[in-house]
């Protein structure tokens, strides 16, 4: 088989295609959660606490070419300063966390979905009436005490 088949083999499998279409989701997501964050909540969180914008929140650790100060982050890396972005890191940890929320939220719905329609594997085992040992659904017969087992619902008919 020659490379060329193996690769469009791996490539064309379902799980990969899968994989592919939850990478493109997920950067949407994520960009979706980056606006959420930048544009809607850190306004008025900024507004509230005297109109600071987070995403300008810095520390200069050196003085680029030109001296500061410098009124934003974006001024004081054209000047190639060093600068600690803390505010950036403030915004990226909020999205971290509406991102893990969401995620939290899908998978119990997804788990109460999932309980609802019964999508658990079926029981294969039933506790023997006499002994309390569990025995086959289709057992007819106990294989600890030996008892003769009255059918259950899902076990055949046999004749005795």
């Amino acid at each position: 088989m020659s490379m060329w088949s193996e690769f469009k083999t791996f490539a064309l499998k379902g799980n990969v295609v899968d994989m592919a279409v939850g990478i493109i989701l997920g950067a949407a997501f994520g960009t979706v959660v980056s606006s959420l964050v930048k544009d809607v909540i850190m306004p008025p969180i900024g507004l509230l606490l005297g109109k600071v914008d987070f995403s300008n929140l810095f520390l200069i650790l050196k003085d680029g070419a030109t001296p500061g100060p410098f009124a934003s982050l974006a001024e004081a890396q054209k000047a190639g300063a060093v600068a600690v972005a803390y505010g950036q890191f403030i915004n990226n940890i909020i999205s971290f966390f509406i991102v893990a929320w969401a995620v939290f939220i899908l998978i119990k719905g997804l788990n109460r979905l999932r309980s609802q329609f019964d999508l658990m594997p079926a029981t294969t085992t039933r506790d023997c009436p006499f002994c309390l040992s569990k025995i086959p659904i289709k057992a007819v017969k106990c294989a600890h005490c030996t008892s003769d087992l009255p059918p259950s619902a899902s076990a055949p008919e046999v004749g005795r």
